[in-house]
């Protein structure tokens, strides 16, 4: 038996360090060092026997078709369905709704296909209630309550399942390892070995990662780059809409994303999100409507904005789905640019349905709402805006306009405010937005 020393490893980034110490020196994160212990010694590799490589031409090609999950939203992210032998990491935040969706596809798949539910989370008779709840009370794939990966894989080894689905990966633990479960040694060793599995016996694989206070899935980031998938779940937790973003593929793109409902029997695939959002919209000051793009999708969303005079004598700025910085650098530029002084105002913005509008073509839409509401004028209900805007308050151009523009007459809207770069038929198009905001008064009129 080799002897055993102790080392200390950052639960973050996977580094190894002789003696503890308050923060990691490749990483910078503090108290995140653990204490593990690590066989002394190393194999020599002189016993190893030589491979055979293969010309990739003469390989042959894998005739197995991928598996529609019955979801059409998580097919398309995903590339068409589950591809046998693949590997696939689903993260989000608690709540979001993780379970929910791996045992609706549990359910669905194992109408065709052998399914096994590893959880070591929660116990069957759990399991059991969540699924009636759902209405899934009859599925037919197999269930296991465990946290022994070395037990599952042998159990997927020898029974031959088509898809295992393990709920979550932090919660794993080998015998092979002395440290606990959830650390970035037992991460690395389970992952390793369910990839192993998975492309050996041909089965596909979803695992649940669990994410850290930032947002990133827990653990070393080695643990995305094992993966053939990795997906997350995004979305208010009591939102109307949760969006599955693709942010590696190797079976297909990562520009789609799949926009799913939270119902009473789980999440549901959304025919129109554009319609679902603006359907209770109302016509008043502050409220315009942005396209925005969604990987490859546009979806039509309402901006909503609120000023006021500020009781106290510093300003407050306030944004839900928008970044707050960039709202502070808009109102900025409004006041040195846009004729409107926001200087003694506070300044409200939210995106209607719990969505995140990060991408620059929102800066033109906010714009508009602050000075709709400023100026207590009604933006007509057949105008969608988008465009970014710079510093020195011009008005620069945005990706997949025609697209914009194309969902937007789809659904009834006859005109559009864009950088004058995007000028097309139906749309008006500025240069800067102090003319973009004059454009509200002739609305008015």
């Amino acid at each position: 038996m080799p002897k055993s020393q102790s080392q200390f490893v950052c639960q973050e980034c996977g580094s190894t360090y002789s003696k503890w110490a308050g923060k990691c020196l490749n990483c910078g994160s503090w108290d995140s060092l653990v204490e593990t212990s690590a066989p002394s010694g190393s194999k020599r590799a002189s016993s190893s026997v030589s491979l055979s490589p293969q010309v990739l031409s003469g390989v042959a090609s894998s005739q197995h078709s991928r598996k529609l999950t019955g979801l059409s939203e998580v097919d398309a992210v995903l590339g068409g369905g589950l591809v046998p032998g693949s590997l696939t990491l689903l993260s989000g935040d608690p709540g979001i709704g993780k379970s929910t969706l791996v045992l609706q596809l549990a359910a669905t798949l194992a109408k065709q296909a052998r399914v096994l539910y590893v959880s070591g989370e929660e116990s069957s008779s759990q399991v059991k209630l969540r699924a009636e709840r759902l209405g899934l009370g009859e599925s037919e794939f197999e269930f296991i309550a465990s946290t022994d990966i070395d037990a599952v894989l042998q159990t997927v080894v020898t029974s031959h399942y088509d898809l295992v689905i393990v709920d979550s990966i932090q919660t794993m633990n080998s015998a092979s390892l002395s440290s606990a479960a959830g650390t970035v040694s037992q991460i690395t060793n389970n992952a390793n070995a369910i990839m192993q599995t998975a492309k050996s016996t041909n089965t596909s694989f979803i695992v649940i990662g669990h994410v850290t206070k930032e947002g990133n899935v827990a653990g070393p980031k080695i643990l995305e780059h094992l993966v053939d998938t990795v997906l997350y779940l995004e979305g208010e937790r009591f939102g109307l809409l949760k969006i599955l973003r693709a942010v590696k593929n190797r079976f297909g793109s990562t520009n789609e994303v799949g926009i799913l409902e939270m119902t009473e029997k789980g999440l549901e695939s959304v025919g129109s999100p554009s319609k679902m959002l603006l359907a209770e919209r109302q016509e008043l000051p502050g409220s315009v409507i942005f396209a925005a793009i969604e990987g490859t999708r546009p979806l039509l969303v309402e901006v909503q904005a609120l000023v006021s005079p500020s009781v106290f004598g510093y300003p407050k700025r306030a944004a839900d789905g928008v970044d707050l910085n960039r709202l502070s650098l808009l109102a900025a530029v409004m006041t040195k640019r846009g004729g409107i002084n926001l200087s003694s105002s506070d300044i409200y913005v939210n995106i209607v349905g719990g969505l995140n509008a990060n991408e620059p073509a929102i800066d033109l839409a906010i714009i508009l709402a602050i000075a709709s509401a400023h100026k207590n004028i009604i933006v007509p209900s057949d105008v969608v805006v988008f465009g970014e805007v710079g510093l020195s308050g011009e008005l620069r151009s945005v990706t997949m306009s025609r697209e914009r523009l194309k969902e937007a007459k789809k659904l009834g809207f006859g005109r559009a405010i864009v950088p004058a770069s995007q000028h097309q038929t139906g749309a008006t198009g500025y240069q800067t937005i102090r003319q973009a905001i004059a454009s509200l008064q002739l609305s008015k009129s």
